[in-house]
């Protein structure tokens, strides 16, 4: 008998006929002796409507309120599967973030995870109930609920695998596993059977919808398997773990583009020392990521700096730098938010060269500008044109993956 987490998305759980087909995956698995315990989101779009409606009331509502709101999909979504699978003759109970006691810090719409010690979900699992959690939502020290983020029903998946100590955590998606890139935008990709944390991580944190990064980072951490697999057809997914098989000849594993990303170009900045300390330091303050940086040869006694932020972030950025545009010395700021970001990851590109010239003449050959490039040991990103994201998608993957070669 093993302990087995299932998170199933929103997608998998949208009707009443997906409801029933979880309800029989969850069914299937606890009467094959297993312990199981469940992971919902909410229902399909649910999260975006519950968006819509809160700028119908509040164009700018506290995030505090937000969490309060976004919180209740999930919480549907749990009750309604218990329904269908007591309708199936199992114990099962469903439970709410709180309920399980999953400590957050209060940095309401992306809280982190402080402390899960599962006594709630052990005790049901004693009384061999199926045990169904909503994802996504946890409870901070004030007793206000907090939500996760986007994806967080992946993060307490992983959360709750690692505190029970779970021997397998299951992530059903809508697609069969993880893929060389995205199979809804490029038809040719390929599934893998297994990737790494690290190359997983990559991914996850460049674009791929996949996993939520900070899943992979608690299951990298924490030493939880994880599979990938759909929710709708029943064949083998793909495995996430530290190392392996044959990974001295993967040299890429992935290729992902993501939309969500804006620069921001400081001009005529001061040419001295500690200017590019004084611009990332308010915004590490203010809790603004910072991706891909670009700093010009100074002329003329000035220098201009580019850097790529979550466009989410854009517009908090902006005011903070207008605000201390005095302090920081620039003459002026430009934004784009017409930008995909492109990147290749693979753990084998550090001991292999050539590989950034392959990516380059890829998108050369489908006349692609790049703006800005970005390296590491495991990928290269570029900053391209929003308008030929999925052009340059396609022509990267298939640059690499086009025919069958020692990279797979």
């Amino acid at each position: 008998m093993a302990l087995i987490v299932q998170k199933f998305g929103g997608s998998s759980v949208r009707d009443y006929e997906r409801i029933f087909h979880v309800a029989n995956i969850i069914a299937d698995t606890y009467r094959k002796g297993n312990d199981v315990v469940v992971v919902l989101s909410a229902q399909g779009d649910t999260t975006d409507e519950l968006i819509k409606k809160a700028e119908e009331i509040n164009p700018r509502p506290s995030r505090r309120e937000m969490d309060m709101l976004l919180s209740t999909g999930e919480q549907i979504s749990i009750a309604l599967c218990a329904m269908a699978v007591e309708k199936l003759g199992l114990p099962v109970i469903s439970l709410t973030g709180w309920q399980v006691n999953l400590k957050t810090n209060s940095d309401y719409g992306s809280a982190k995870i402080q402390k899960l010690a599962g006594e709630r979900i052990r005790a049901e699992l004693h009384r061999k109930n199926i045990v169904i959690v909503a994802g996504f939502q946890g409870i901070n020290k004030f007793g206000d609920i907090t939500t996760l983020g986007r994806g967080g029903s992946d993060t307490t998946a992983v959360a709750l695998a690692a505190a029970l100590r779970a021997d397998l955590c299951q992530i059903y998606t809508d697609v069969e596993g993880v893929f060389t890139a995205d199979p809804r935008t490029v038809p040719n990709a390929r599934k893998l059977d297994e990737i790494t944390f690290d190359e997983m991580l990559e991914l996850a944190s460049l674009g791929a919808q996949v996993l939520q990064n900070r899943s992979v980072e608690l299951a990298k951490r924490y030493g939880v398997q994880m599979e990938v697999l759909s929710s709708m057809e029943p064949k083998r997914g793909t495995i996430v773990k530290e190392v392996t098989t044959g990974m001295e000849k993967t040299l890429i594993s992935g290729v992902a583009k993501d939309d969500n990303v804006a620069s921001v170009s400081l001009i005529g900045l001061e040419d001295v020392p500690g200017v590019a300390y004084k611009i990332f330091s308010v915004l590490a303050k203010n809790r603004i990521n910072v991706d891909i940086i670009l700093q010009s040869i100074g002329r003329e006694s000035t220098k201009d700096i580019t850097f790529t932020v979550a466009k989410k972030n854009l517009e908090r950025a902006t005011e903070i730098l207008r605000g201390k545009q005095s302090v920081l010395m620039f003459n002026d700021m430009t934004t784009n938010e017409n930008l995909s970001k492109v990147s290749i990851v693979g753990a084998g590109m550090i001991n292999n060269p050539g590989i950034a010239s392959q990516m380059f003449e890829a998108l050369y050959s489908v006349g692609i500008n790049i703006h800005m490039i970005s390296t590491s040991e495991m990928k290269i990103s570029v900053l391209i044109d929003k308008s030929e994201g999925d052009i340059a998608l396609k022509a990267v993957h298939d640059k690499f993956f086009g025919t069958r070669s020692e990279n797979l």
